[in-house]
């Protein structure tokens, strides 16, 4: 931010020591410290609020540009008035077992049951 290497940051030390002293010194850098951290807080506030501003004018313009795609495949692609497939699908039911959240049959479970736990003989 500030390029400022060594030498100048302890010129600007000495040169503070002297015009503020070194009695008030501490509470002069807490002071800065403080503006600074406001600063900051000022920036990442206002670089937040433009970054959400730019999320949402990319989502707009990609909004856009779905309902224009959608609108020209409706146009490419009619729906066929009559046809009941295309506008409802057919719900018929399934031979054999109930099926579960996957649509996949359940397992039988031919395993053993386990041992109990904490009946130790000893």
């Amino acid at each position: 931010m500030f390029d400022l290497s060594i030498s100048e940051i302890a010129i600007i030390a000495i040169i503070a020591t002297v015009v503020i002293g070194p009695k008030e010194l501490p509470r002069a850098l807490a002071t800065a410290g403080r503006w600074m951290a406001k600063a900051r807080g000022v920036m990442a506030n206002f670089r937040t609020g433009l970054d959400a501003m730019v999320r949402e004018a990319e989502l707009q313009e990609m909004e856009k540009k779905w309902a224009a795609e959608n609108e020209r495949i409706m146009r490419e692609h009619p729906a066929i008035p009559g046809d009941r497939e295309l506008q409802e699908p057919r719900m018929e039911p399934l031979d054999g077992p109930p099926a579960d959240a996957a649509g996949l049959p359940e397992p039988a479970d031919d395993r053993p049951a386990p041992p109990p736990v904490g009946d130790d003989k000893r």
